[in-house]
């Protein structure tokens, strides 16, 4: 009986060695960084042109002016305001793509071109797609172009797509949307082919509809994987970045009114700012895990 559980013992080290790759590339590339950061945001230390002012303890005082600012809120909302515009049209579309996708009684054709087709733009840098719409809803694009011969803008006098909050939102959310919906509609349909096919036979010899059986069978199987969607389009929304920082040009315009976190952020590491800098990342850091435990804890309530 000792040797059989010392054999046990021997086999289960083997497991350990195995997460050594993982465990240093965690503290060398994310560990470290996360301390090295919390701790510079507790430091006023920044470039003068050629002249280095710090690093001198500071204590609160980077927190304090983040916030006093008022700004980080307004950046804050339009970063959440642009998830939510491009995510919320995204996972209905999703949704509906698996569903038709997975069941065999539609009997599509072609479905694996149109899943390859719809998942293509997520391999297309974020950089060359906020270029390709720059380029298309530019006041010479070819976008005006077709409304003015449409007649729905009068003829010399193009939409700047950039210069209203409205538009500039929805384009920044539509190209978010483009790029990852195929992505999620993915996710979703390997969910949704892994669910025991005599689920939905039963249901059907019980005379459910089809809403039934979808909001019934199909949507409360797919809950992990739906959180888990969620979780990971939350963390990406957060860190809306090179999509309006191209569109923009880094201004975030109009009125700042598309500048995300993320955007805040690479304006303090560009002008060396690295105690702001590091203020605005522990923020992120702490709003990312308290809305995420919000989205596990919603889960939990609507399990029981």
């Amino acid at each position: 009986m000792n040797k059989k559980n010392s054999n046990v013992v021997r086999y289960n080290r083997w497991g350990y060695f195995f997460l050594i790759p993982f465990a240093v590339v965690f503290i060398i590339f994310q560990l470290i960084p996360l301390v090295s950061t919390i701790y510079n945001s507790f430091f006023k230390h920044f470039f003068d042109g050629m002249i280095e002012i710090g690093p001198n303890y500071v204590g609160l005082d980077n927190y304090v002016s983040m916030f006093t600012g008022g700004k980080i809120w307004k950046y804050f909302g339009n970063t959440m305001i642009m998830w939510l515009m491009g995510f919320i049209p995204q996972i209905l579309l999703s949704l509906l793509l698996a569903s038709w996708f997975a069941n065999p009684s539609l009997r599509l054709k072609g479905k694996a071109f149109f899943q390859t087709v719809i998942y293509l733009p997520n391999l297309i840098m974020a950089s060359a797609f906020a270029m390709l719409f720059f380029a298309l809803f530019s006041k010479v694009g070819p976008i005006n172009g077709m409304l003015q011969s449409m007649g729905i803008l009068e003829a010399g006098k193009p939409y700047d797509f950039l210069a209203h909050t409205s538009s500039a939102r929805w384009l920044v959310a539509f190209m978010n949307f483009i790029m990852w919906f195929g992505n999620t509609t993915i996710l979703l349909l390997a969910g949704m082919l892994g669910i025991d096919t005599s689920l939905y036979e039963a249901a059907e010899v019980d005379g459910a509809t089809s809403n039934q059986v979808f909001f019934k069978i199909t949507l409360p199987i797919l809950r992990p994987i739906l959180i888990y969607v969620m979780i990971t389009s939350l963390i990406g929304g957060l860190q809306m970045f090179d999509v309006p920082q191209i569109l923009t040009n880094g201004a975030g315009g109009p009125t700042e009114t598309t500048m995300t976190l993320i955007m805040a952020l690479n304006k303090h590491l560009f002008s060396k700012n690295y105690g702001m800098g590091g203020a605005l990342s522990v923020f992120m850091f702490f709003v990312t895990g308290i809305l995420s435990m919000i989205i596990f804890k919603f889960n939990s309530k609507t399990e029981k």
